[in-house]
């Protein structure tokens, strides 16, 4: 197991949990009881002002049917604790922990019989963290939020557009690979094309790391419906429809994690260190085995969305990873600090929370699929946090520094919780700070 500076890991932990608070207006204008904030995703929020003029928030939609939580009453049980209750079948949700008095029959995978049970579960609703800071309302989510509906308007033309860019050179290197790779538009072609080419390097074929200039963005399927981040809708699970959602979703960013490894192989494959020294080969063998990894991810989510009758391509996606490659296409360590560390954080904190929503449903085989993509991206943050220290210590740079100098240049998202303190340990991002 790698063990990291426990500074940079705390550093690490600590953008990625508190780089999300939203600002949502003046105290005064808020004095209704419940107000509702639009989110261009759909998942809105409502904001609850309470008679000790306190604030709390939470999804602004019942879990038991879809019911406005915003049209619902706020009754006090006492002891300084506070109900919402929804209009429509009276579930009521503690303010502090949306946990609900009234159960809900759900069903889960049992992981010792492999088989599913049923069962009577508490009805829980997402709550945010406000904080009221100079007058300000400011309530911690991932998502922009504003008082009025927003339009769903797509403001691309439907196509991503691709940078047709062939590899220039011709010897068979793993960078020559690497960017036939970038270059390919059809998902299956490119899985294939990665895992051939990670049996070849590992067997000693390919020898050469060479080099290779790569596309300014890599080829997609023209049938693709590329919308902005934030307009895709991708529900939470409780239905068929939006588990198959929630699985185009993540075998979307899957397919982006594959051309980001062979991206930081071919761009960087140059690279010297302050000591004149190039980047050792075992840099490039491990992003090989993460390109390799998020192949076999894609592919078992592909396999899982055409089980459940859709295919990859039926829902809309968006391109939002690879702006952070375009923000640090010139700077190897702010590519390894903001995308194969802090977006590979992210990672591990969101997989509990999407995990426990198939797991609810009894839907077993996309757990399956959800623990194998777990259990590598953990490797996947390892490598990130390896490397960046590895070059700072070679370059003598004080890696803390370095890395809040890089996140404060580059990384303008917003990160929301609960946070996997357990993923991260076994990343190498431990507790001790």
């Amino acid at each position: 197991m790698d063990h990291f500076e426990e500074d940079l890991v705390a550093a690490l932990r600590e953008i990625v949990k508190d780089r999300n608070w939203q600002c949502v207006g003046k105290k005064c204008d808020f004095d209704s009881p419940c107000t509702k904030l639009y989110s261009e995703d759909g998942e809105h929020i409502v904001l609850v002002h309470t008679e000790d003029d306190r604030f709390w928030a939470m999804d602004s939609s019942c879990p038991h049917e879809g019911g406005p939580l915003d049209l619902g009453d706020i009754e006090d049980l006492g002891d300084g604790k506070s109900v919402l209750v929804c209009p429509w079948h009276h579930f009521d949700f503690c303010l502090e922990t949306g946990a609900s008095s009234m159960g809900l029959q759900a069903s889960t995978c049992d992981s010792f019989a492999r088989g599913v049970k049923t069962f009577t579960r508490q009805c829980t609703n997402q709550v945010y963290e406000v904080r009221v800071v100079q007058d300000m309302i400011y309530i911690n989510t991932q998502n922009e939020l504003c008082l009025s509906p927003i339009p769903e308007t797509d403001t691309s033309n439907g196509k991503l557009s691709v940078d047709d860019v062939e590899p220039s050179p011709s010897e068979d290197t793993l960078c020559f690979w690497a960017t036939k790779i970038l270059c390919t538009p059809d998902p299956k072609e490119k899985v294939a094309m990665t895992l051939e080419v990670q049996e070849r390097w590992n067997s000693g074929e390919i020898t050469e790391v060479g080099q290779a200039t790569p596309p300014v963005q890599p080829s997609r399927k023209e049938n693709l419906t590329v919308l902005q981040p934030g307009k895709i809708k991708r529900g939470k699970g409780g239905t068929l429809a939006s588990r198959i959602a929630l699985l185009h979703s993540l075998a979307n960013i899957e397919q982006w994690a594959i051309d980001l490894s062979w991206d930081v192989i071919a761009r960087f494959s140059s690279v010297r260190l302050d000591t004149g020294e190039p980047l050792p080969r075992q840099f490039f063998s491990d992003f090989v085995k993460v390109a390799g990894d998020e192949a076999k991810h894609y592919h078992l989510l592909e396999t899982r969305i055409t089980e459940l009758d859709s295919f990859f391509g039926a829902l809309p996606v968006h391109n939002g990873l690879w702006q952070s490659a375009t923000d640090t296409s010139h700077d190897l360590l702010a590519r390894l600090a903001i995308v194969h560390m802090v977006h590979e954080a992210r990672g591990l904190d969101v997989h509990p929370q999407t995990l426990s929503r198939f797991a609810a449903q009894g839907d077993c085989s996309s757990v399956e699929v959800l623990e194998v993509i777990y259990r590598d991206e953990i490797t996947h943050v390892a490598a990130g946090l390896r490397w960046f220290t590895y070059i700072c210590s070679q370059e003598e740079r004080d890696c803390l520094s370095t890395f809040h100098d890089l996140v404060k240049q580059h990384f303008k998202g917003y990160l929301k919780p609960p946070f996997n303190t357990e993923g991260r340990k076994t990343a190498g991002m431990t507790e001790e700070v």
